[in-house]
């Protein structure tokens, strides 16, 4: 199977988020996780109001019932926006999320650039 279609196959399982609905998002209780190496956030900038967390320790960090979990990440219930730079990486790692128990997980359509064309136009 390509990525193409592993992509498609997490994606038709996401209700994906669009930066215009992110704000009311964040005022329901999500939880904004921005997963960017440092070197993308230093060079474009921190994402308001997002956790960073890395991509590569995202499900412990996550995961309920891990003992590495962040402090926010208390109920599986919770809706957690993932955001990686340009909403690839991100999908993948919502649906690996939602196989861990995450039923609302979902991520960013359009990433971190996506929220920068519309948050900050020139």
């Amino acid at each position: 199977m390509a990525i193409d279609q592993v992509l498609a196959r997490a994606r038709a399982g996401l209700d994906r988020v669009q930066v215009e609905e992110l704000a009311a998002e964040l005022a329901a209780g999500a939880l904004l996780v921005d997963t960017r190496p440092v070197v993308q956030r230093d060079r474009d900038g921190e994402l308001p109001g997002a956790v960073v967390v890395d991509r590569n320790v995202l499900e412990w960090r996550l995961d309920p019932t891990s003992p590495h979990r962040i402090p926010e990440a208390t109920d599986r219930e919770r809706r957690v926006i993932i955001v990686c730079n340009e909403g690839f990486s991100s999908s993948l790692a919502a649906a690996t999320l939602r196989e861990l128990g995450l039923v609302r997980a979902t991520d960013l359509v359009g990433g971190y650039q996506g929220w920068l064309r519309v948050s900050r136009p020139s």
